[in-house]
């Protein structure tokens, strides 16, 4: 019996300058098309128009029509997929050409076989949370990893208050403090010491960075919570970056205010994906001792 499709409209999208997505991109059009998918792509793949066989769809016709966005890259690339798709309801399915891709799944190798599966419904969703941040109640940035405070310049240091549901916590002086999801838990969090926090978990890890404080920690708190960062120095300068992408200058004092968003975002995995076996095989657990010759 012929199993019916799951996903019938398809939009590709890549931010990678790897110089195989054109290959991989080609290879996934062929796979769907003899599935009777649609496949589109976005503007991020024109500069593939002259190999690819895919027609190029605008954001409007990809938000209206599409039934599933396939990232090919890193996780720049789902990051960036994330923001302008999956905030906005389109379930996101990744192809890995990076190092780690903690939020792609598929290798290369696997494209025919796990494509083939997903599209027949042969798949698990994955529902994570993006953050909010407005700048003295004005904007409203989005992040899915984290939103991270900082002086801009290396070794020099922000002295800032720290509230929790209007709690005042501590006034700290840092390099700047990481906001994180349990997504971005394994991002730039982890380089800074931070925990690894397993994805379904509804919290927030606050990390400061390089705190002048010997005794300060990291803390994890319900995601419900209501995080403000008041910036007490008028004349100093600090930077916000969102997933290492946008970034805003902010003068004097300042008030940041993190929340999670209404926004969910849902990625699509192979039916054998696993947290912690992602995490041995990319950060390198259970891997054997070299022993040294004398």
């Amino acid at each position: 019996m012929v199993k019916k499709i799951q996903f019938s409209s398809i939009c590709l999208s890549s931010t990678s300058r790897n110089k195989k997505v054109g290959l991989i991109a080609s290879q996934v059009y062929e796979i769907l098309q003899n599935k009777g998918c649609d496949v589109f792509h976005d503007k991020s793949l024109e500069r593939y128009s002259k190999i690819l066989k895919s027609s190029y769809r605008n954001d409007r016709f990809i938000l209206d029509k599409v039934d599933l966005i396939i990232a090919i890259g890193g996780d720049g690339t789902m990051l960036n997929c994330s923001r302008n798709y999956g905030s906005k309801g389109l379930p996101i399915l990744g192809i890995n050409l990076g190092k780690l891709g903690f939020l792609t799944d598929i290798a290369p190798k696997e494209v025919t076989s796990d494509l083939l599966n997903i599209i027949e419904g042969d798949f698990v969703d994955d529902s994570r949370f993006f953050i909010e941040t407005t700048i003295n109640q004005k904007k409203n940035l989005l992040a899915l990893n984290e939103v991270v405070v900082h002086s801009g310049v290396v070794a020099q240091l922000i002295e800032f208050d720290l509230y929790i549901d209007n709690d005042f916590v501590y006034r700290q002086k840092a390099d700047g403090l990481i906001i994180s999801t349990p997504t971005g838990s394994t991002a730039y969090s982890l380089s800074g010491g931070g925990p690894i926090v397993h994805p379904s978990l509804n919290v927030l890890t606050i990390l400061p960075m390089f705190p002048q404080s010997l005794s300060t920690s990291p803390l994890i708190v319900d995601a419900n919570s209501t995080l403000r960062i008041e910036l007490i120095n008028s004349s100093s300068k600090a930077k916000l970056s969102f997933d290492s992408h946008n970034s805003v200058l902010v003068k004097g004092k300042t008030e940041i205010e993190v929340n999670k968003s209404k926004s969910l975002l849902t990625l699509i995995h192979p039916k054998d994906n696993n947290f912690y076996e992602s995490c041995r095989t990319k950060l390198g657990w259970s891997s054997n001792f070299v022993e040294h010759k004398q």
